[in-house]
């Protein structure tokens, strides 16, 4: 498989993982270390996946499947995934960036910001 449809793979496992609140999924995609940042705020990844298994689960009411890869840029071992991901609780788009280490691909940082509507 190549670069773009592993990364490819990988946003739609962490689609899949948001939707169903299944954090063991979404804590294997990241590195232990990555720091979730959003405007005032930073977590570092089991804080996170704290929170994802506390809130409502999106798929348990019935919340429609509306992620989506909206850009990809590869270059060598790192890449950036910009991702649509409306939930329950607000509307994010999410910054992914990813590292190629030891033949994996890992989410190294995540920027994420509720998306105002025009």
């Amino acid at each position: 498989m190549d670069d773009k449809a592993l990364i490819t793979t990988l946003v739609e496992q962490y689609f899949y993982g948001l939707h169903y609140g299944e954090a063991d999924v979404l804590s294997a995609l990241f590195h232990p270390d990555c720091v979730l940042k959003a405007p005032g705020l930073r977590r570092d990844l089991s804080q996170w996946l704290q929170q994802v298994r506390q809130r409502p689960v999106p798929a348990a009411s019935n919340h429609p499947w509306h992620y989506r890869l909206l850009k990809l840029d590869i270059d060598g071992e790192q890449a950036m995934a910009k991702i649509n991901c409306p939930l329950p609780h607000g509307h994010f788009i999410d910054y992914l960036g990813l590292l190629r280490e030891e033949g994996k691909w890992l989410i190294v940082n995540k920027m994420y910001a509720v998306r105002e509507e025009v």
